[in-house]
């Protein structure tokens, strides 16, 4: 699964969920500090393993 990285506009905390991509869509997130819906997605790298070896 996925793990998003956002950012809080209020108290400015960080924080990742971890979630399908079906629960992420159209979805409401806030912050688990202040519960203020004004947060912010971060840009992250991301990686991944596959079954084949190059």
């Amino acid at each position: 699964m996925p793990v998003y990285e956002f950012k809080c506009d209020k108290c400015h905390k960080k924080f990742t969920l971890t979630m399908k991509i079906s629960e992420y869509e159209g979805k409401k997130f806030k912050c688990p500090k202040c519960k203020s819906s004004r947060v912010k997605q971060q840009i992250t790298s991301f990686q991944t393993k596959t079954s084949r070896k190059s």
